[in-house]
């Protein structure tokens, strides 16, 4: 079974960047995607970006398009979700996703 952990999340000023990291482990982890979600105080989780370790397709959700991109590197286990000119809005703890395996998530604070 596949396990992930994220990390990289910690305080930043508005316009900041920020890379968060999520290592996979478990002999089969190359065969499933890698999902970013969020969760910010008093709302639903959602969908920020997906990864793929072969080098595919990647997405990422509109509220972040144009200023979060994702990567993935087979050698290291490790995919990263990249964020840049980062907003208050973007404040949340964030989980990376394999299969149905989730990480216990980052904290990440955007502030004024």
């Amino acid at each position: 079974q596949v396990q992930v952990a994220e990390s990289g999340g910690g305080p930043v000023q508005a316009g900041g960047s920020l890379r968060l990291s999520c290592v996979a482990s478990g002999p089969t982890f190359t065969n499933y995607d890698i999902y970013w979600f969020r969760e910010a105080p008093g709302k639903e989780r959602e969908f920020v970006a997906s990864v793929t370790w072969h080098g595919g397709t990647t997405y990422t959700a509109d509220s972040v398009k144009g200023r979060f991109t994702t990567s993935a590197d087979r050698a290291k286990n490790t995919a990263y979700l990249h964020m840049n000119n980062l907003k208050p809005e973007d404040t949340a703890v964030y989980f990376c996703r394999s299969d149905n395996s989730w990480g216990r998530g980052t904290l990440v604070t955007v502030s004024v």
